[in-house]
């Protein structure tokens, strides 16, 4: 168990930058001022009888 967990730390840190170098993120164009609100609700009481 101990070894196993050594070995997926092991594997985790040899990813780190396996695509190469950290980039900047570049400045997108602005979302329009507002607010905007979707998505879907519910809502009820379920019983068996």
């Amino acid at each position: 168990m101990r070894l196993s967990l050594i070995f997926a730390a092991l594997l985790g840190l040899a990813a780190c930058g396996v695509d190469g170098e950290p980039t900047t993120p570049t400045k997108d164009v602005k979302p329009a001022p507002g607010i905007t609100i979707t998505g879907r609700a519910e809502v009820g009481v379920a019983k068996s009888w």
